[in-house]
């Protein structure tokens, strides 16, 4: 039993880590993309192509979802900012989910573990997600009650003094703050976005002329290495979990859950079902999709996947977020429209490409514990191409190469000028990023002064 137990852990192990490997050029690549558009494809030029207007509104909102992150409590934050700002609650719940559907690394993860018709899906699903909810909402939307909401959102958040950062919408932090030459205060959520921002307002030239200099590739340097952080613990854990599940969960329990064999009702149940597992997989990001991987192994039907991949934005977490910025109702009545929405979408697709003849079939195919995940093949190159390029923005990012600030902080290795927080070590001085990073080095600061006082110090970090 324990030799079964051990070998049944490192099979899943193996799946896992196998399934990461398979996609992790794809995510990287994705998120370099993501990484370039946030730097260079400002808001403010999207609006401008865009005007305004109720369809016009929620197609600005879903392209801009479209070049946000990945992130579910991202979206969900940056969502609160616009509705809080006065948009409508289709625009800010389209906006969520563009920027968890239709991003750029989502769909290459797609289509490596799932194949060409779950991208399609995920696509096109995206688009129609949209549209069913705005419809949804329109028809049932409770005007006062949202109205109200925003009222109180509002007031709590002033009366506590909470300000959100202008560079992903996160709520800013008293410790990170620039007054900008207007006298505007702003405050931003971490040493990070302080430095994204400092970088947009010091920009010059075109992207291209950018990414011709150092100045350029840190930017993207700096948004690479906060796309990571917001996602990489969904991404593991999805992976991780994908492959115990498909170890470890026997096929009776899939049998019991999922109606099996054709027609409207058995497609309709599979995909209500696929919700609902979303929303208690407590896995949300990416981190589903090889999840989503598991189910499909698991014979559940091409709806009630798809209901499951569209699902990140309302799992348990989620929700508590929700009912923390909204209250109960509001909290009760998104998860209804994203439900119906999520379900009767997947639904939808399932009809559609039955009768398209395009609905992927799993009979003859490797299962994940037939697979071989490591060969030297295309993955490998890929994989290595991938890695090197990562490899270098954070080379570009830990070095400072082309970042502003004269010093570097010996603590965390952010650069920084000489107004900021500073301190006095056997004749040197030393410049830090925030009093959190002085404080530090003042506990143990012959650790830290060993590179002297411009070297690259430690570990880039967000005081998180």
């Amino acid at each position: 039993m324990v030799v079964t137990l051990i070998d049944g852990v490192l099979e899943a192990l193996r799946i896992g880590v196998g399934f990461l490997w398979t996609a992790a050029w794809a995510i990287i690549m994705g998120l370099v993309i993501t990484s370039l558009v946030q730097v260079y494809v400002s808001k403010e030029r999207m609006a401008g192509l865009l005007g305004t207007g109720g369809v016009q509104g929620v197609a600005r909102a879903t392209l801009f979802g479209a070049a946000s992150s990945g992130c579910s409590f991202g979206a969900v934050a940056i969502g609160k900012g616009l509705f809080k700002k006065g948009a409508h609650v289709v625009a800010f719940l389209a906006f969520m989910f563009a920027s968890t559907n239709l991003i750029v690394e989502l769909g290459l993860m797609i289509l490596i573990l799932l194949g060409w018709e779950f991208l399609l899906a995920e696509l096109l699903g995206g688009l129609v997600l949209i549209a069913v909810m705005a419809v949804l909402v329109h028809l049932t939307l409770p005007e006062t009650l949202f109205e109200a909401v925003r009222d109180e959102l509002a007031t709590r958040d002033e009366a506590a003094g909470t300000t959100e950062d202008p560079t992903c919408g996160m709520e800013g932090s008293d410790e990170f703050t620039v007054v900008t030459d207007g006298g505007e205060t702003l405050k931003f959520c971490s040493p990070g976005c302080m430095e994204t921002y400092e970088q947009a307002v010091a920009g010059r030239g075109s992207w291209r002329e950018e990414l011709r200099s150092w100045g350029g590739w840190y930017k993207v340097a700096n948004q690479y290495r906060k796309e990571w952080s917001m996602i990489w613990t969904d991404v593991i854990a999805g992976f991780l979990v994908s492959g115990f599940v498909i170890v470890f969960v026997p096929q009776w329990v899939w049998n019991s859950l999922f109606l099996e064999g054709d027609g409207l009702l058995v497609s309709a149940e599979n995909a209500v079902m696929g919700v609902a597992i979303a929303v208690l997989s407590f896995v949300g990001s990416m981190g589903n999709v090889p999840f989503a991987v598991a189910l499909w192994g698991g014979g559940i039907s091409f709806a009630g996947v798809i209901a499951f991949v569209y699902a990140d934005l309302i799992t348990v977490p989620v929700l508590n977020v929700y009912r923390k910025y909204y209250g109960w109702k509001v909290m009760l009545y998104i998860l209804a429209v994203f439900f119906v929405t999520m379900a009767f979408t997947g639904f939808l697709m399932e009809q559609l490409f039955g009768l398209l003849g395009i609905v992927p079939n799993l009979a003859g195919g490797q299962t994940a514990s037939e697979q071989e995940f490591f060969a030297v093949d295309y993955t490998l190159v890929l994989n290595l191409l991938a890695f090197a390029l990562s490899g270098f923005l954070l080379y570009v990012y830990r070095r400072g190469l082309g970042a502003p600030g004269q010093y570097r902080d010996p603590v965390c290795g952010m650069r920084t000028d000489a107004d900021g927080p500073s301190e006095s070590y056997e004749d040197e001085t030393y410049h830090f990023c925030s009093e959190t990073c002085r404080r530090t080095f003042d506990g143990t600061p012959g650790e830290y002064a060993r590179a002297g006082p411009e070297a690259t110090g430690g570990m880039a970090h967000d005081h998180h």
